[in-house]
């Protein structure tokens, strides 16, 4: 797909437009993480799918085939985890690759040494009892 071809629409966008330039140019340090929206669920993260200590963690964001967790520590890009959230007396479980990751840009994440992942999960969820 060329600069000029849009997705969905034949209109055409002339990308040397100086409005548009500028546009651009002023929202290229914008950092949108997929938190804010979606109430913070504790879960434990295990690195491996047979790992067995998990580490604490918060899932802030879900959505069909994707999840984004913040950690206090890292996870390698490429990483298998399992993912486990207590759900009263049953635990869901999702089973996932760490797709990308960075250490959070809000204040408070620097504070607390926030690190934010986006993990694809390759399962539906597991209930366990």
């Amino acid at each position: 797909m060329s600069k000029t071809d849009t997705w969905g629409s034949n209109a055409t966008v002339n990308w040397d437009d100086p409005q548009l330039v500028s546009l651009l140019s002023r929202s290229e340090s914008w950092s949108i993480d997929n938190r804010g929206g979606f109430t913070p669920q504790h879960v434990q993260v295990y690195l491996g799918w047979s790992g067995s200590v998990g580490r604490s963690a918060t899932l802030v964001w879900e959505r069909d085939s994707a999840v984004v967790v913040e950690t206090t520590f890292t996870l390698p890009q490429g990483e298998q985890v399992r993912v486990d959230k207590h759900l009263g007396h049953r635990i869901r479980t999702l089973w996932g690759v760490v797709i990308e990751g960075r250490e959070g840009h809000r204040d408070e994440d620097r504070r607390k040494g926030i690190h934010v992942y986006w993990l694809q999960v390759l399962n539906k969820t597991h209930d366990a009892s």
